[in-house]
């Protein structure tokens, strides 16, 4: 499955640094707003440190390792939902992700501007939420008086989407976030349809020192129902934790297939079941899956071979019931 995350925020704090830490790409970094207009994206490969021991073990000619897009998306500005700074292009870049993450600047600086004149991390992380509710605000009340009308016929799905509509509204008039009305709601089909900015999960990411971080602002992130990280962009150079951190929040596990050829990551929600693993390969293997021969990557190289695996009995035969777990090594048997 592709995983996509939005680098969001307010003008420069931090979030092009942060692309550039993660995908080692040259990019446009300028200290004055709006020096990113099109979103860079960039392809980062997950840290797992699995892939090179299965690897070594089956003589693997290459390794491909799970992937994440990053989406350096220009800063937000007050306004933004009605187009303040760019905002609607801004904003529409944000609905093509998975997730975003949230840069909000901690340390203090004279020589970078803040757009806002003085950093204030609360107040900036209310700016950028208040903008993306706004936004989803605008898209609910269009869809909402259509689907009034539509109900108005008796149909029963568009009876129970309006139900649904309505909750959404009201938590957007109450200035709060769609993801916190939890997976009952958001897995309903209008909600899907609209695909709103606050129905994305989010991580903040902090940007500076543990002691630049106030409890108020921790327990405000709390409160939202969100996680966060403290990184000092300005030294950092390995922030593998974000990555690992976004698998964590959206509910994702790696799976493994290897041999000669290569040894491979593939990313699923936790607890598909193995014919969805199957169609993360091919969508083909899906329809036509028969059974998952399965083991355990730490057992394999226990074993030491998948001879060995077998002569010992740890290569166990799954069927379509069976609920893929992190770290497997699976071989699809298929029609």
């Amino acid at each position: 499955m592709k995983l996509s995350i939005g680098i969001v925020g307010l003008p420069n704090v931090g979030k092009s640094t942060l692309f550039k830490i993660l995908t080692n790409q040259e990019i446009n970094i300028a200290n004055y707003p709006f020096a990113t207009i099109d979103p860079n994206i960039g392809i980062v490969a997950v840290p797992d440190e699995r892939l090179e021991k299965l690897a070594k073990l089956s003589n693997s000619k290459k390794i491909i390792p799970a992937v994440v897009e990053f989406y350096d998306i220009a800063g937000l500005v007050r306004g933004a939902y009605k187009g303040e700074g760019l905002g609607n292009q801004f904003l529409s870049h944000i609905r093509e992700v998975s997730a975003i993450v949230e840069v909000v600047r901690v340390f203090e600086s004279s020589e970078i501007i803040h757009v806002e004149e003085k950093v204030d991390p609360i107040r900036d992380l209310e700016i950028i939420n208040t903008e993306l509710v706004l936004k989803d605000l605008d898209t609910v009340e269009k869809r909402f008086s259509k689907l009034e009308t539509e109900a108005r016929n008796g149909d029963r799905q568009k009876i129970k989407d309006l139900e649904i509509l309505k909750k959404i509204k009201e938590c957007l008039e109450k200035n709060n976030l769609v993801v916190g009305l939890g997976e009952e709601i958001l897995n309903q089909p209008i909600a899907k349809e609209l695909n709103l900015l606050t129905s994305k999960k989010q991580i903040y990411l902090l940007n500076g020192k543990e002691s630049d971080v106030s409890e108020e602002l921790k327990n405000r992130i709390k409160s939202l129902g969100a996680d966060y990280l403290v990184v000092d962009l300005s030294s950092a150079s390995n922030i593998a934790e974000l990555i690992k951190k976004t698998y964590e929040i959206l509910g994702l596990i790696s799976f493994f297939t290897t041999g000669e050829d290569e040894t491979r990551a593939w990313t699923i929600k936790k607890n598909a079941k193995a014919p969805e693993a199957a169609g993360a390969i091919h969508s083909d293997f899906e329809k036509k899956f028969i059974r998952a021969e399965v083991i355990d990557w730490q057992k394999l190289l226990e074993a030491g071979s998948w001879n060995s695996a077998k002569q010992k009995g740890w290569l166990r035969i799954e069927g379509k019931e069976y609920i893929v777990q992190d770290g497997d090594i699976i071989v699809i048997r298929h029609g």
